[in-house]
């Protein structure tokens, strides 16, 4: 039997990184336990609502973040405040295929469009890596906002 799986991320502001990687993969913020979001409804301030409603104190409205697959395929990725900047190379990191079935300079250059998309977003170009058969293909490793590394590839 397979798991569905959550990524977690530690962050200084939940609520920001997860804007990034809302933005960077094409994900959504989900609504409140139990509440009905309309169409253009915006989900963080619902969330500020709800949060208010059970009594949390305002500074821990940012404790924690979420972001979901609109379409149910990939993992949920939770976003949970910590009190210390990072501070190494992470051991897991994501992949992120903005080139799939692509090749050579056709690949190449989909990752280059695609990274200057997120350094636009706030990400950081770390390095270009060129294609070398018959494994590698070509990536381009970034960092987000807080520093996490990530490859697009």
């Amino acid at each position: 039997m397979s798991r569905q799986i959550q990524v977690t991320f530690d962050a200084r502001d939940p609520r920001a990184l997860s804007t990034f990687w809302r933005d960077a993969l094409g994900y959504v913020h989900p609504g409140p336990p139990g509440v009905e979001l309309s169409e253009g409804d915006d989900p963080l301030a619902a969330w500020d609502e709800f949060l208010e409603r059970l009594g949390m104190p305002r500074e821990q409205f940012n404790s924690r973040s979420a972001i979901e697959d609109p379409e149910g395929k990939g993992p949920r990725i939770f976003f949970q405040q910590v009190p210390e900047d990072k501070v190494a190379k992470n051991r897991v990191h994501l992949d992120v295929r903005a080139a799939p079935g692509l090749q050579g300079v056709e690949r190449m250059e989909a990752l280059e469009a695609e990274c200057e998309r997120l350094v636009s977003l706030g990400a950081t170009r770390v390095g270009r890596y060129e294609p070398s058969p018959p494994m590698g293909a070509g990536h381009i490793v970034m960092t987000d906002p807080e520093g996490n590394e990530f490859c697009l590839d």
